[in-house]
């Protein structure tokens, strides 16, 4: 049976679900289960907020607190303690409240959780999933709103999801869950509420496989993650003045789905791609140079990206407005191919 969902809620279903499945799944994060030593406020767990976006709200309730760890405010400590749990037959989910806080554990997830397997020459696995949030828009400053997705996208041994629908939310939630390997679970604050239908029986959608959210003949813009949407308010633009955009979203960058790209850019001749993230060392840039040297001969004019300036994010909400990348923007990017190749 299908419902509709929100991203937020697809989320804790995927969690529920999968946590009745396999007891070997706990989850640790701060504020998770309203606080160590709690009990006498909220002794079911009903009343927890469920991290500070409420994505695990009434886990606790459900699972106890032997399966709902609140944690220090000590993000090495934990996510090492996860490791560890994952290498001795555990299934650990992670919260960090915010990818930018993710840094703090980042020796462990690099020189660790990236590499053990390999180390240990297959030996081992390290089934552990770290879902944090990410992205500008909530008015948040510039240490509670930025991507990082290409960090962790250019570590080999971590595999990188940021969904962009509630339907991809939960089915590529369940595939990060069972994977043997890390996976950093990237969610963007803004789409939370978000809704899409999503079916209530689990399911599980591939890494590495793009979603082609509309398609087109004349340009190839590649959306990361809340940017599809924006590439699909541009397309309707577009359309309206004769232009038929086909809008990519990858749903995973590590692994990256190279094949359905190319194809697109094989069809129309022209690719954008839009993140709201830095340009310098960014998916844009990565995605440019796949497409350069790999799909040249397609290419019918220079690719173009959009992407946020290479400034940190602005608390200021004007400037933080004109800091994310818009519908407008795209347009024009797609309009100076089409004036390139008259010219």
């Amino acid at each position: 049976m299908t419902r509709t969902l929100n991203i937020k809620d697809a989320l804790n279903e995927a969690l529920r679900q999968e946590m009745e499945a396999d007891s070997r799944i706990v989850l640790m994060g701060e504020d998770i289960a309203g606080g160590a030593g709690r009990d006498d406020i909220n002794p079911d767990g009903t009343d927890c907020w469920g991290g500070v976006f409420g994505v695990t709200k009434d886990l606790l309730g459900q699972f106890g607190r032997d399966r709902v760890v609140d944690t220090a405010i000590a993000e090495t400590g934990f996510v090492g303690a996860a490791i560890g749990a994952s290498l001795v037959g555990m299934r650990p989910i992670v919260e960090i409240m915010f990818a930018d806080f993710i840094g703090t554990s980042f020796d462990q997830l690099l020189n660790h959780a990236a590499k053990l397997r390999y180390m240990y020459g297959g030996k081992v696995s390290v089934p552990i999933v770290v879902r944090t949030v990410t992205g500008a828009g909530f008015r948040a400053g510039a240490e509670h709103s930025q991507t990082l997705y290409s960090l962790y996208t250019h570590v080999p041994g971590l595999k990188v999801v940021a969904p962009s629908t509630a339907r991809d939310a939960k089915g590529l939630m369940l595939s990060a869950i069972r994977d043997p390997n890390p996976v950093i679970f990237m969610e963007h604050k803004r789409l939370y509420l978000l809704d899409d239908d999503v079916p209530e029986e689990p399911y599980t959608i591939p890494f590495g496989v793009a979603r082609i959210a509309r398609e087109g003949k004349d340009v190839t813009i590649v959306g990361v993650q809340k940017m599809v949407h924006t590439a699909l308010d541009a397309a309707k633009l577009l359309a309206e003045e004769g232009i038929e955009a086909e809008v990519i979203d990858p749903r995973t960058y590590s692994p990256l789905d190279e094949d359905t790209i190319l194809g697109s850019v094989e069809k129309t001749g022209r690719l954008v791609i839009v993140d709201e993230s830095h340009p310098r060392c960014s998916l844009p840039t990565d995605i440019s140079a796949l497409v350069a040297d790999k799909g040249f001969a397609s290419l019918r004019s220079p690719i173009k990206m959009v992407t946020g300036p290479h400034t940190p994010i602005p608390f200021s909400p004007p400037l933080e407005d004109a800091f994310i990348p818009d519908a407008g923007q795209i347009v024009e990017a797609v309009k100076s191919q089409f004036e390139m190749a008259r010219s």
